[in-house]
């Protein structure tokens, strides 16, 4: 049976480590945007790193990752980050998503993945066509909105060595933070406009892609992970309330169609009693100062691993790492890695 450590990683801005063609790290002193007031590339490359090397993963999903695969690549080939990799981008300007597949544990064929550009029709028609510019009557007014994904989906198969094979849908959806100042009655028209567009490419992915995927022939019985910055979490909050849909559970699929649903890792790992109880509160992976209240900070549960449900038992022991191997935040051993925390299970397949 092979097994993998996989990951899912919002690294934030980490584009902003990198300038030219060919492209180069900037020099180690340079000040980046980061987690902290004042982060240097020297910071942000050890830290991240450090994060990277402890986790001991096979693959790792990036998200807010660099503008080209050079770059991705020439991160995960410093010295300081343990093993060989081989990495890909899906190019959607700035904060990409990106996959880096570690190439010296013996666990893949050679190449290790396939890449289907999600910009491409001739790569992913299906996919391509769901995420160019839609219409979709999101607030059910009987009016229809246009819409658009601001960063294309990375869509890739990864091939292991025993000759089974899954597929990766790495997203990176619509932010519902506001950073400026509103008058108030402003502020919420602007946070439900963002709900509402963080619906539709939920409601697109899974009606248009997902439910097709899981459904046709030639791909119904690949397993498939959908991981991201889904910047959603269980429930509704207040705006959500007037809309009365979740991002993620819409993406995660209907109980209508409960064949067809995805599963959840971190729920899957929640003490029986709090599955019951749908008691979500001791989850979160990404922390940030409250922009109202101030001294006060927001956790949230926004990064997911969902999973297809094709295959019995092939993705487990989800963890989100909020402590590293000695008990140490990691916050506290690397503050300027970023402000989301990592996702991580295990991929058996036989």
């Amino acid at each position: 049976m092979a097994e993998i450590q996989f990951g899912v990683w919002n690294i934030e801005w980490m584009n902003s480590l990198f300038e030219g063609d060919p492209p180069q790290f900037k020099d180690g002193d340079t000040k980046v945007r980061g987690p902290r007031k004042n982060n240097t590339v020297d910071d942000r490359t050890g830290d991240v790193s450090g994060v990277i090397n402890e986790m001991g993963l096979q693959v790792l999903v990036v998200v807010e990752g660099p503008n080209r695969v050079e770059e991705l690549q020439l991160f995960f080939a410093r010295p300081e980050i343990t093993g060989d990799w081989k990495c890909a981008v899906q190019q959607s300007g700035a904060q990409s998503v990106g996959l880096a597949v570690r190439t010296d544990t013996g666990v893949f064929q050679d190449p290790p993945f396939t890449q289907y550009d999600s910009s491409l029709a001739d790569q992913a028609p299906l996919l391509k066509e769901v995420t160019d510019p839609f219409l979709m009557d999101t607030d059910r007014d009987d009016l229809d909105e246009l819409h658009k994904f601001e960063r294309r989906p990375l869509y890739t198969e990864v091939h292991l060595a025993n000759g089974k094979s899954f597929r990766i849908l790495g997203v990176h959806l619509k932010s519902k933070g506001i950073f400026n100042a509103l008058e108030w009655a402003a502020w919420w028209a602007k946070a439900e406009g963002n709900r509402k567009k963080l619906l539709a490419q939920c409601y697109q992915l899974r009606s248009k892609f997902l439910d097709v995927y899981l459904t046709e022939n030639a791909t119904k019985d690949i397993p498939l992970i959908v991981c991201g910055d889904i910047n959603d979490g269980p429930g509704f909050d207040a705006s959500e309330m007037k809309l009365m849909a979740s991002g993620v559970e819409s993406l995660m699929g209907s109980i209508w169609k409960p064949g067809l649903t995805m599963g959840n890792i971190i729920y899957d790992g929640l003490a029986e009693k709090d599955q019951r109880a749908l008691d979500f509160e001791d989850l979160y992976t990404a922390s940030f100062r409250d922009p109202i209240i101030d001294g006060s900070y927001m956790r949230v549960w926004i990064d997911h691993i969902l999973y297809s449900r094709n295959q019995s038992g092939w993705v487990s022991d989800g963890k989100i790492w909020r402590e590293m191997l000695d008990g140490e935040r990691i916050y506290h051993k690397y503050p300027a890695a970023s402000d989301h925390f990592p996702v991580t299970c295990k991929i058996s397949l036989d």
